[in-house]
């Protein structure tokens, strides 16, 4: 008896465990290359990485929390916020973080 409740106890935290380690899927809106309207800058992100070019691209990885899309450079603090809205196939508007809000295409 007392062993059939430690297996279902060390089961128990096992599916927790992997539960919890399981990475949840990025918005397959959000993932591809993008362009300003005015076309000086571009924006790449992948499933890890933020890459906003403008003039020398610079990766940073992400996550994303609601509709702000949290970036960090080499894994520093504090995250930079950008504020993701009307966010469309071909078309969204990324708010930086002084405010300013810039439409990026596919």
């Amino acid at each position: 008896m007392k062993k059939t409740h430690l297996i279902l106890a060390a089961t128990a935290v096992g599916i927790v465990v992997i539960a919890a380690c399981k990475s949840s899927a990025a918005n397959k809106k959000l993932l591809g290359k993008w362009h300003s309207a005015d076309q000086k800058t571009k924006l790449e992100i992948t499933a890890k990485d933020f890459i906003l070019d403008e003039g020398e691209p610079i990766a940073e990885s992400y996550f994303t929390k609601g509709d702000t899309l949290f970036t960090s450079y080499e894994g520093s603090q504090p995250y930079t916020r950008f504020l993701i809205k009307d966010l469309k196939d071909k078309s969204m508007m990324l708010i930086y973080p002084d405010s300013t809000s810039v439409i990026f295409l596919r």
